[in-house]
């Protein structure tokens, strides 16, 4: 790391400093014992501004307060069937590590039930605005035919770090993701050519989506238990709000709702004109 980048940690380190004290505490549960690497990850996503990277943590902080986020596996969303039909709806699993020891997050966007542009839009504003610098790569596989023409126009979009971040797979991906992980941390809409992204194309243990797979059903038995010590459990859902995001994210989305709305339009216009 160079000079410029060190003084960096160290003005925002300084800044971080005079923040107030439930701040302070929620960025304790943020960087774990590691403060530098943490500041150093929100200085890369605001281009090493040290002004911008400080009011970006602090935002995330705020969040994190308002939300209750530090506390969120003392509030397991009860009944356990209400739970289920939002995993069901919002198709975001772990299925497992790579080779390297990173978690693999499967987010079923073709498949949901949940509206896919603001899915899309919501998972993807929280991660970068409050976990910024956090995903190595993005796979993208089962890509539909209107997804290159989409693509072509969001690249330019992106900025060039990110660009180098997105892969996208042939087919489901198996070969290419079979690489860096083992098949056992395959996503199960990867395991076999020609299976498509269906959440129903395996067992519910095998289904990273499914509350039924082993990691979910452990990790919602454990927020039962850490609520039941603190008499938390508390029936209705887990809300949390969505920060605005980034203006040249809503930017990227704009363009591709508009050429998602072109695409639509054409096929309607082929459509009239075939019949």
């Amino acid at each position: 790391m160079g000079a410029d980048c060190e003084d960096a940690v160290k003005q925002l380190s300084l800044l971080m400093e005079q923040v107030e004290a439930p701040l302070k505490r929620s960025f304790q549960n943020v960087h774990q014992g590691y403060p530098k690497e943490t500041m150093m990850r929100f200085l890369k996503a605001r281009e090493w501004n040290v002004s911008k990277a400080h009011k970006m943590i602090v935002d995330s902080l705020n969040w994190r307060i308002q939300n209750e986020i530090d506390t969120v596996l003392e509030r397991p969303i009860v009944p356990v069937d209400l739970y289920r039909s939002i995993r069901d709806s919002q198709l975001v699993g772990l299925s497992g590590y790579t080779k390297e020891g990173l978690p693999v997050f499967a987010i079923g966007v073709g498949h949901s039930t949940y509206d896919k542009a603001s899915m899309l839009t919501s998972i993807s504003t929280v991660d970068d605005l409050n976990y910024p610098e956090k995903t190595e790569t993005y796979y993208v596989v089962n890509v539909p035919y209107i997804f290159s023409a989409c693509w072509k126009v969001v690249k330019p979009l992106l900025q060039e770090r990110t660009k180098k971040k997105v892969k996208v797979l042939s087919g489901c991906g198996r070969d290419e993701l079979l690489k860096i992980m083992d098949y056992s941390s395959l996503p199960h809409f990867c395991r076999r050519e020609g299976s498509g992204s269906s959440k129903h194309s395996s067992s519910d243990v095998d289904n990273c989506f499914s509350l039924d797979h082993p990691f979910h059903k452990e990790l919602y038995g454990h927020i039962k238990e850490q609520a039941s010590h603190k008499e938390l459990i508390k029936m209705g859902s887990l809300h949390v709000s969505i920060p605005e995001p980034d203006p040249n994210d809503a930017k990227i989305v704009e363009v591709i709702e508009a050429e998602f709305q072109k695409m639509g339009e054409q096929d309607g216009s082929a459509n009239g004109h075939n019949e």
